[in-house]
C-alpha cells in the first residue's frame, strides 16, 4: 500500500480566459500560481514524502519544481498525466458553445457513455487507460512510499470514481480549484491499482491572496 497526493497545478492564464489546454495551449504559472505552489510545498514538509511525478504542461511541472525543490526531491515528467486530450476544441475559442460541448461529453462519460469522444480527441476509455498505466508505472513493486503526482483537475476528477470505487459521491462534488490535495490509499497489483479515497480537492492549505480561487466553470466565468 502506497500514499498517493494528486495535487493540481496552480493558477496559470487558461484558469482565467477559460482556454481549453491539453497540448498547444500552455501558459506558465501565473504570480499567484506560483504563490499557492508554495504554500502546497510548505505543506508537504512534514509528510514524507518519497516522489513527485508531474504532467508535462507548463503549468503542472513549475507546481512539481516548486514543491519538489522545497522538499528535496527531483520531480519526473509522466506524459501520462497530461490534461484530457479535447482534441479540436483546443483550436477553438472558449466559447460558452465550445464549453457546453465539452460538459456534455463528461456527462456522458458520468452516464456509463464511454465511447463518447472529443472531436478528434480522446474517449473516456483513452483517459482512464493512461491514467492507468501512468498509476501502475509510478507505484508497481513499491509499498509504504507517499508519492506526489502534479496534474490537472479533468483527468484526476473523470477518473477517480473508477481508480476509487467506493469514494462518497457527496465528497466528489466538490470542485477542484487549483493546488488542490486529494489523498489516496492505492494498492498496486499485477492486476492493476485501487484506491481508496481519504481526501477530496482540499484546499485548506492555501491562505490570502492564493487562497482567492478561480472556478474552472465557464458559467462562473460570464
Amino acid at each position: 500500500m502506497n500514499t498517493l497526493y494528486l495535487v493540481r497545478h496552480g493558477e496559470n492564464l487558461a484558469n482565467i480566459t477559460k482556454e481549453f489546454s491539453y497540448k498547444l495551449v500552455d501558459y506558465p504559472l501565473t504570480d499567484k500560481g506560483v504563490l499557492q505552489a508554495r504554500q502546497t510545498a510548505a505543506y508537504f514538509q512534514d509528510k514524507a514524502i518519497h516522489e513527485v511525478y508531474t504532467s508535462p504542461l507548463k503549468r503542472a511541472a513549475q507546481t512539481a519544481e516548486i514543491i519538489a525543490a522545497l522538499l528535496g526531491v527531483q520531480p519526473v515528467v509522466m506524459e501520462q498525466f497530461r490534461e484530457i486530450n479535447v482534441g479540436l476544441l483546443e483550436r477553438q475559442p472558449p466559447s460558452q458553445e465550445n464549453w457546453r460541448l465539452h460538459d456534455r461529453i463528461i456527462q456522458h462519460w458520468y452516464a456509463g457513455q464511454v465511447e463518447a469522444t472529443f472531436p478528434e480527441g480522446e474517449n473516456y476509455l483513452m483517459l482512464l487507460e493512461r491514467m492507468w498505466q501512468g498509476l501502475l508505472e509510478i507505484t508497481r513493486g513499491k509499498t509504504d512510499r507517499n508519492i506526489i503526482v502534479v496534474g490537472h483537475g479533468g483527468i484526476f476528477a473523470t477518473t477517480i470514481r473508477v481508480i476509487c470505487p467506493q469514494a462518497d459521491e457527496q465528497m466528489l462534488a466538490c470542485e477542484s480549484h487549483n493546488c488542490c490535495i486529494s489523498e489516496l490509499a492505492l494498492e498496486t497489483d499485477d492486476s492493476g491499482v485501487t484506491g481508496t479515497l481519504k481526501r477530496w480537492a482540499s484546499v485548506e492549505h492555501l491562505s490570502g491572496e492564493a487562497a482567492a480561487l478561480v472556478s474552472g466553470f465557464w458559467r462562473k466565468a460570464e
